[in-house]
């Protein structure tokens, strides 16, 4: 599972990115996680407000910050898919 979060430079920085990471080690998951702040990346997949959660491939969710636990039931509802 290859999991993007994009997040800009601002208070929140890295936010989403340490839940993302709490959330798959919490549930045993294996992903690789990369932080995207590339404007190239981010107009690729059209996402115009940050943070913002891409797996593999795919835009989740933008323009809001997820807790772990909400991560993790996201995660497993949806790990048939990205796995």
């Amino acid at each position: 599972m290859k999991i993007e979060v994009i997040e800009t430079i601002g208070k929140v920085r890295n936010t989403l990115f340490g839940n993302v990471l709490e959330a798959l080690k919490a549930c045993g998951m294996n992903g690789k996680v990369v932080l995207v702040n590339d404007i190239k990346t981010i107009l690729k997949y059209g996402v115009k407000s940050s943070p913002a959660l891409i797996v593999n491939g795919i835009v989740m969710f933008a323009g809001k910050t997820l807790p772990p636990g909400k991560i993790i039931r996201f995660l497993h509802q949806n790990h048939s898919t990205f796995s």
